[in-house]
């Protein structure tokens, strides 16, 4: 399984941006950013490109490959 690594929007909160700003800057759509919150990662890898720009990392600083028991 998939999974995020960090809290998304934490991090996207402490780097500047509120929701407010990614709503109107257009950087995610609503459903994108309940996905972060719910810690759903079937993004777009459109949405990752995103993250790793406004956050300055690299994907595997964000998700990492869980095995299921």
């Amino acid at each position: 399984m998939i999974r995020y690594k960090i809290n998304i929007m934490e991090e996207l909160k402490k780097a500047g941006f509120s929701t407010y700003r990614l709503r109107n800057e257009k950087k995610f759509s609503e459903s994108t950013m309940q996905k972060f919150r719910t810690g759903d990662t079937t993004i777009s890898v459109v949405s990752l490109n995103v993250v790793c720009n406004l956050l300055d990392c690299q994907p595997g600083d964000l998700l990492e490959f869980v095995p299921d028991e």
